[in-house]
């Protein structure tokens, strides 16, 4: 198969922080890159405009319909979907250009090393955290409901995996993942409702909690990882009892 042409799309909303590095490390691989940003009241745009991105402005729909609306505006049906808060290494460029000149699956993973507060986090649950990001775009979609959406190829197509990984600049703080986490267990409260879970338990408030933080820290070994370790998986395990607190006072409506 003869080199396929690649887009990169990258979702945004309020991104300055990161969007220059992220669009600086995809320079020598894309030959093209779709901003969709969705009304930023930052530079998010004027960036990504000046280090030669294609800008569409597209409100907010969901994590799902952003990103199928973003897979769309490519010119070329070969995409890289990005978020705004990663960055490809070196290792990671020269896999996706090895793809690009010998394409042979549907879609191909790829390896995300998490960025938490200063510190690198390969414990706990949190690396390699593979997921779909590179793909033929007339083979698959973007798939989920209102939390964790997934790219989901055509049923009988082959998925392969890219070597290196994508440095992912998550929280600076533990006050930004607190913030996020309040926000995400909204949504995840939410889902749970649309997939028709009402019943929320003891089991449900004290026991998955419990296993959550038990489980990253400790089986997933998250105490390697210090002080990131033990704030990741303590935050993680409070992410669980909000996200059923928040299920339960909405059933309780």
């Amino acid at each position: 198969m003869p080199t396929v042409f690649l887009s990169v799309v990258i979702i945004t909303y309020n991104e300055e922080r990161n969007i220059a590095r992220c669009l600086e490390a995809v320079r020598s691989i894309a030959d093209e890159v779709v901003v969709v940003d969705s009304f930023s009241t930052d530079n998010t745009v004027a960036i990504s405009q000046q280090m030669g991105s294609r800008v569409v402005q597209h409100a907010f729909a969901g994590y799902v319909q952003q990103k199928n609306f973003a897979t769309a505006q490519a010119t070329h049906n070969h995409v890289l979907q990005l978020d705004a808060d990663e960055v490809l290494t070196e290792e990671l460029r020269q896999s996706i250009l090895a793809a690009k000149s010998n394409w042979q699956h549907a879609g191909y993973t790829l390896a995300r090393l998490t960025n938490y507060c200063g510190s690198w986090v390969r414990h706990g649950g949190w690396y390699p955290d593979r997921k779909l990001r590179l793909y033929d775009r007339r083979l698959g979609q973007w798939e989920g409901l209102l939390l964790h959406e997934r790219y989901e190829v055509a049923v009988g197509q082959s998925v392969g995996a890219l070597t290196g990984d994508a440095l992912h600049y998550s929280y600076d703080s533990v006050e930004q993942h607190v913030q996020q986490l309040n926000r995400f267990t909204s949504i995840a409260a939410d889902e749970l409702w649309l997939r028709g879970k009402r019943r929320v338990s003891l089991f449900h408030l004290l026991l998955k909690p419990w296993w959550k933080f038990v489980h990253g820290y400790f089986f997933r070994l998250g105490f390697l990882d210090g002080f990131a370790g033990l704030s990741i998986a303590t935050i993680s395990a409070w992410g669980v009892f909000l996200k059923f607190a928040k299920l339960k006072t909405k059933a309780a409506v």
